[in-house]
């Protein structure tokens, strides 16, 4: 059987259009590995990891912290 897709899976395509404007050091081939991963989530936060130097609750936080800002300023947009 398989695991529903977590929030950050159902968004990965929406995160993944920003993540190079969020994070100048994420390259195409980077985010084609997150593509390919089985948890997105988790090889997206290890790339941080290695790119920027955050520990894992650091790359959580700025992950949450930017598609909350993106969600508001989409939503500010439409109304």
């Amino acid at each position: 059987m398989q695991k529903p897709k977590s929030k950050f899976d159902q968004k990965w395509k929406l995160i993944r259009g920003q993540s190079v404007e969020w994070w100048s050091l994420i390259a195409e081939h980077d985010l084609k590995k997150v593509d390919k991963a089985q948890d997105k989530l988790d090889k997206f936060v290890t790339i941080l990891q290695v790119k920027y130097g955050y520990t894992r609750p650091q790359a959580r936080d700025e992950i949450n912290k930017r598609w909350a800002a993106y969600s508001r300023a989409k939503e500010a947009q439409t109304n």
